[in-house]
């Protein structure tokens, strides 16, 4: 049982809210309660947040790549160093930054993780023993953190639009049809011994990735799953898919990919007004990653067309430059604000901008990794978060201006609980598994960056 002095509920906010959770679900919720004996009391309880892109390896590399090189600086120019960690990585080390990643994510306030995972083989490209051996090194930092995982093995087949062959680190990405389909089997097998809440989709990389014939090939491996897809990040992809399939990416995608309820368009940063409204109403869930996006110079995600059309979003972390979910919000809204010249822009009609910001990912991002949760509501799962509403970034606010005191007045800090599918894996605003996560973690990028 948990007694949260307020809660966030469908219906808006509640006071003395008990709840009840078994096998990961929320069974019971009782407003204008009293508190058991042995209840878990917090002070404000959200429906926690999916986190619905990572790469979690990249974590190490964070503060390595803000040094202006010679030349424009790009989301070339990062890439570069990430394909040189990819010629060093482990599967230890692998299974150790992740689970410091997922760590930093619940503290957070994240309870799950959509892990978009196509790092799968040695340097060079030759296949581990077992084909799924780095899945299962993920598996393993979500077993440590209790995180709730969305496994996304990644289609990667060639090295840029028109089929360019792979080359350098790309080498340990890649997969045709035939091995991908053992992957992801391999990597489902595995998962068997995960909470019940694990999934294992899929994630055909991009377009410059893949190809039309491989991406018809692999959508039977998704069996109604959760199917994401990098689409329009670059200008420069957008021309490049242009040139090849004479249609820009997502109105390719639209025109010849089955996009709906179950996909997770990544980026889909540069979109005409028409591809906008397009893939909202499809039902795909915008996957922004607007920490990222900023620190790569992606540019701004059309945010207003979007909501006009009716469509869901959520946040993720991607390369784990920085892991804070209200940065995120933040600085999506910001983004917007910039561009447009305007405040309180990401709300449709009167409201509180950050209600709609939290509310929006937190349902949206659940959609995306194929969770049922969101929402505090019996049968969801308990995805919980509870914030300290009197710290002194909140303490004036009225329960109709938290979330925006969250959102755009709050540092990192503020939670104090965290439960993913019923986990209790923060307590006290520290993760239960950090003294020995942190430890393996400071060895393991010691190591990898040594004589980088």
């Amino acid at each position: 049982m948990i007694f949260a002095t307020r809660a966030l509920l469908p219906g808006g906010w509640a006071d003395r809210v008990r709840l009840g959770v078994d096998a990961g679900r929320i069974v019971a919720v009782e407003t204008d309660a009293r508190p058991g004996a042995e209840d878990v009391r917090v002070d404000t309880l959200l429906p926690a947040l999916s986190n619905l892109h990572s790469h979690s390896f990249q974590r190490a590399m964070a503060g390595m790549t803000e040094y202006r090189a010679a030349g424009r600086e790009s989301f070339w120019t990062w890439r570069e160093l990430m394909y040189r960690f990819l010629d060093r990585l482990t599967p230890e080390q692998v299974e150790a930054i992740a689970a410091m990643v997922f760590l930093e994510m619940q503290e957070a306030g994240y309870a799950a993780v959509g892990e978009f995972h196509y790092v799968h083989h040695q340097p060079g490209g030759a296949p581990y023993d077992n084909i799924a051996e780095l899945s299962t090194r993920i598996f393993a930092a979500a077993e440590e953190t209790g995180i709730g995982l969305t496994h996304l093995p990644v289609l990667y087949t060639y090295g840029g639009a028109g089929e360019r062959p792979l080359a350098g680190g790309q080498l340990r990405f890649g997969n045709n049809v035939d091995r991908f389909v053992s992957l992801v089997a391999a990597a489902r097998s595995a998962a068997k011994g995960l909470p019940a809440d694990t999934r294992v989709g899929i994630a055909p990389h991009s377009l410059r990735a893949t190809s039309p014939g491989d991406l018809a090939a692999v959508m039977p491996l998704a069996a109604g799953g959760p199917i994401h897809i990098h689409v329009a990040e670059q200008p420069q992809e957008v021309a490049d898919i242009s040139d090849w399939l004479g249609a820009r990416p997502v109105e390719w995608l639209l025109t010849n990919a089955p996009m709906g309820p179950d996909w997770c368009a990544i980026h889909a940063t540069h979109m005409t007004a028409d591809e906008t409204e397009g893939l909202a109403r499809s039902g795909t869930v915008a996957g922004l990653c607007p920490i990222t996006e900023a620190n790569l110079g992606d540019g701004p995600f059309n945010g207003p067309g979007w909501l006009a059309a009716g469509g869901a979003f959520g946040v993720g972390s991607d390369s784990n430059v920085r892991i804070s979910l209200v940065e995120e919000l933040r600085t999506l809204e910001y983004s917007q604000r910039l561009r447009d010249v305007q405040r309180n822009v990401l709300v449709m009609g009167p409201g509180s901008v950050g209600t709609a910001l939290y509310t929006g990912a937190a349902a949206g991002g659940a959609k995306a990794l194929g969770r049922d949760a969101g929402a505090i509501a019996t049968g969801h799962l308990a995805d919980l978060v509870a914030i300290d509403s009197t710290h002194p970034a909140l303490c004036a606010l009225n329960e109709a201006q938290l979330l925006d005191g969250l959102v755009f007045a709050a540092p990192d800090g503020l939670v104090t609980d965290l439960w993913s599918a019923g986990r209790h894996a923060v307590r006290g605003s520290r993760h239960i598994a950090r003294d020995r996560v942190v430890p393996a973690y400071r060895r393991a990028v010691e190591e990898l960056v040594a004589g980088l």
